[in-house]
């Protein structure tokens, strides 16, 4: 089938900024050649500077309803473990119909804030009352139709949720609907990987949610679950968001949750530790060299009081990372590179902290790592404009007064220190046009669902 592409004054390459570039692509979306400009072309022409898409390595869609219905403080004060009671409270009124309505607006929502791919790390799976739907992988096909509505590039990755904490402790009433015994989970993974190899466009890993809702004996079990499906298939997990965690993970085993990880569950390439917040230097240096992916969500961990990576020390160690928006109170590509960086600006007190030796521009550097670091945890061919790599492309709006007179790296620089989605004109994923001129192409209708489920959710909470 004959290529397709578009012609770009500026483009972001691998080797850095090139200009009047063709990028072709074929049909299924692969980029085939990236060529200097010739008179004879007929293609579209990119309104703006040319990014690779940045991927989004942790979501957890159904939670993008609750932004904004929970910064009330009760009589006690709050924090993330009183956060997650308010979670709990709030997920037995979500349908499947909720839930893929919810997922759609967040996708449409997270392409035009510059995302061209989510990890949807999943575990709303059962009916209110915690008893499995009779196909167990229901939910996860609703986050299946979501990413197929919105045309975001999908990774799904369903939670495995065993246990209620440290050594086996019952689940709560909360927890219900994500609790799973190891025969139900075993199903929904086998038939979540049965529609992603018919044809459906999503790829899919697995996520044991954490070592306190994870024991041993299961962990071992869903890897080798997930193994004998794909080997290459991603893996993530939470780990050490909280010091309570922390302290109850040492009480159970004697370690720390990432020194206990590192040490007993064969870690590599594959697997991404999500938040991976509080760490000694020595699991920040072992995380580093492990080839593992740390998953940071800023916003999210800003919100939830969680603490700050020590992203500087990791970094020098030659640790990888990337970038995701969890709970989704932000959902902007440039707001959680931002808020990296200036947390360690004031846990350090100093400025452009994280920027590798021989690197010049902060914001090129951190998209830099976040687009190879995100793909990585994803396992898919994205973040990099070149060949063989999917066609995710971002455009920035070439007329926009921020970006006036800015050349090179300072593009860069001034969309992930001073922009945001206003910036974002045009988006490609897999070599299509989702989001034109700032709009989706079936955004009216899926503005119109989401509109719809949350004045119903509202109501019921009044």
């Amino acid at each position: 089938m004959e290529n397709r592409g578009l012609y770009c004054e500026k483009v972001y390459l691998p080797s850095g900024w090139a200009a009047n570039v063709v990028i072709e692509f074929a049909s299924g979306g692969e980029i085939t050649a990236i060529r200097p400009a010739s008179l004879g072309d007929d293609l579209p022409t990119a309104s703006g500077p040319v990014l690779p898409g940045l991927p989004n390595l942790h979501s957890h869609a159904f939670q993008r309803a609750m932004a904004g219905l929970t910064e009330r403080a009760g009589p006690d004060g709050d924090d993330f473990w009183s956060w997650r009671q308010a979670v709990y409270r709030f997920v037995p009124r979500l349908t499947p119909d909720d839930v893929e309505a919810i997922a759609a607006q967040l996708y449409v929502d997270l392409l035009k804030g510059g995302y061209t791919a989510v990890g949807e790390f999943h575990y709303l799976h059962h009916a209110s009352n915690g008893a499995p739907y009779d196909d167990p992988a229901e939910m996860a096909y609703r986050i299946a139709a979501a990413g197929e509505r919105s045309g975001i590039g999908l990774t799904l990755l369903p939670v495995l949720y065993a246990q209620g904490g440290f050594g086996g402790a019952a689940s709560e009433a909360g927890q219900r609907r994500y609790v799973c015994d190891p025969e139900t989970y075993r199903r929904i993974v086998e038939n979540i990987a049965e529609v992603s190899r018919a044809g459906r466009r999503f790829n899919f890993g697995i996520a044991p949610h954490s070592l306190r809702a994870v024991g041993p004996e299961a962990l071992a079990e869903a890897v080798s679950l997930v193994d004998g499906l794909d080997a290459h298939s991603p893996i993530h997990i939470h780990i050490a968001e909280q010091m309570r965690e922390v302290e109850e993970c040492v009480a159970w085993s004697g370690a720390r949750p990432v020194e206990w990880l590192l040490e007993n569950a064969g870690v590599g390439g594959r697997w991404c530790f999500v938040h991976a917040t509080h760490m000694t230097a020595k699991e920040t240096s072992a995380l580093a060299t492990s080839g593992a992916v740390a998953g940071l969500c800023p916003t999210t961990e800003a919100d939830l009081g969680d603490g700050i990576f020590p992203a500087v020390e990791y970094l020098a160690a030659g640790g990888r990372f990337g970038v995701g928006t969890d709970s989704h109170v932000a959902v902007e590509a440039a707001e959680e590179l931002r808020l990296l960086e200036y947390g360690q600006r004031l846990l350090h007190r100093q400025r452009n902290l994280l920027l590798p030796a021989g690197s010049q521009s902060t914001g090129a550097a951190l998209y830099d790592l976040a687009s190879v670091g995100g793909a990585q945890a994803l396992c898919r061919s994205i973040g990099r404009i070149e060949l063989g790599a999917q066609a995710d492309l971002v455009v920035l709006d070439g007329v926009a007064p921020l970006l006036a007179g800015k050349t090179g790296d300072a593009i860069l620089d001034s969309y992930v220190f001073s922009g945001g989605s206003e910036l974002v004109k045009d988006v490609y994923v897999r070599g299509k046009q989702l989001i034109a001129d700032g709009h989706h192409r079936d955004e009216k209708d899926i503005t119109s669902d989401f509109a719809v489920v949350m004045e119903r959710l509202l109501a019921d909470e009044s």
